[in-house]
């Protein structure tokens, strides 16, 4: 289905009326009463210029561990929010998101937890949204169970099984629309006997962004339905905007341990997860939590999938996350990983510091 293209409009919210008649056939339920009205006032509904939200998640935004303790029932609200954003300097998005960020909160329970997930689909949103939670056993990891029109609220309970971190995101018609526009998150689901200690953890999402304007045109941004089914896109992004990490950095202090929470939501790309001048001393292949190997330089990620790495910062300095498909760095992928602290010359010693200072090299 090809997007129509209405001037000053983003392309795909032209054919939303019929995507969301799409969804309800595939759900096999009518709309709500309202939606049909909401939906075909799409064409209205962005002529007005609006306020630019702040759709960065925080690296650091995060619930600390939970440590030892029995099953319990664990809440969890989520409110599908269509917001303008900043995707980058001078460059705003219409962001589809969970919770008004990008990516959604980060979800914290243990094996054995029973967790209720509520979902409210805010008033004024133009689109059916839901979530499919990887971390589920049973149909659609709650997606149908969670399909809520405009103003409507649903929700289910599951009982986490099986340990580790997974993605969670839309997964209503056309799924990678809705998860390009920025709607996907992480779950963790502790072990009984937790994960090892460390002094900093991070949440780090990578994302695609697919716009009908180049890379680096200025304004409001159109999403563009044909690079996104040719998997074209003109931004990747960690945590909602190519500036997230960079004006937001991890920090952390010479001879303190890390770890990083890392996923990507995509929808289409694969991540080769690197932090430049930095080795994993433990990673998490794919998030499974049966055993770490050691000594890792780069991790591959999948689409829909999650990576855990530790490792305990030597040295001071900025130390730059990549995609090590470098080429993604030009498109915005980056960010920026602060180490404090005195420097540790039997680690690494630079011949002429003056000199480094000046460099615009790296890798």
């Amino acid at each position: 289905m090809k997007a129509l293209k209405i001037p000053g409009r983003r392309p795909l919210l032209a054919t939303a009326a019929v995507i969301a008649l799409a969804t309800a056939a595939w759900l096999g339920a009518p709309l709500a009463a309202n939606a049909g009205d909401k939906v075909a006032a799409a064409a209205h509904a962005h002529a007005a210029v609006e306020p630019v939200a702040n759709v960065v998640r925080l690296p650091d935004d995060l619930p600390g561990p939970i440590g030892k303790r029995g099953p319990q029932r664990v809440k969890v609200d989520l409110e599908t929010v269509e917001v303008t954003g900043d995707l980058a300097d001078g460059t705003t998005f219409h962001y589809w998101t969970f919770n008004k960020k990008v990516p959604g909160p980060f979800v914290r329970v243990k094996v054995g937890d029973t967790v209720e997930v509520k979902l409210k689909n805010h008033d004024d949103s133009m689109m059916m949204h839901n979530v499919d939670f990887h971390a589920v056993t049973g149909p659609g990891g709650g997606a149908k169970a969670t399909e809520a029109a405009p103003g409507e609220t649903r929700g289910f309970e599951f009982k986490a099984l099986n340990p580790g971190l997974y993605v969670y995101h839309c997964a209503t018609p056309m799924v990678a629309q809705h998860i390009a526009n920025g709607m996907y998150g992480m779950i963790l689901v502790e072990p009984e006997e937790g994960l090892p200690k460390v002094d900093h953890e991070f949440y780090v999402m990578q994302g695609e962004i697919y716009t009908e304007q180049a890379f680096g045109t200025k304004g409001l941004v159109e999403e563009s339905y044909d690079k996104l089914v040719s998997e074209r896109p003109e931004y990747f992004i960690f945590n909602g905007s190519t500036e997230a990490l960079k004006k937001n950095p991890l920090k952390a202090k010479v001879g303190e341990t890390v770890r990083i929470y890392f996923g990507v939501g995509g929808p289409n790309y694969t991540s080769s997860f690197h932090v430049i001048g930095e080795i994993f001393d433990k990673a998490y292949p794919l998030a499974s939590l049966s055993g770490p190997l050691k000594d890792v330089q780069t991790i591959t990620t999948p689409p829909g999938g999650a990576s855990i790495v530790d490792f305990k910062v030597e040295v001071p300095g900025n130390y730059i996350l990549v995609d090590h498909a470098l080429s993604r760095v030009e498109r915005g992928l980056a960010g920026i990983l602060q180490v404090e602290g005195p420097q540790n010359e039997a680690i690494f010693k630079d011949y002429n510091p003056q000199k480094s200072a000046q460099s615009t090299g790296g890798h």
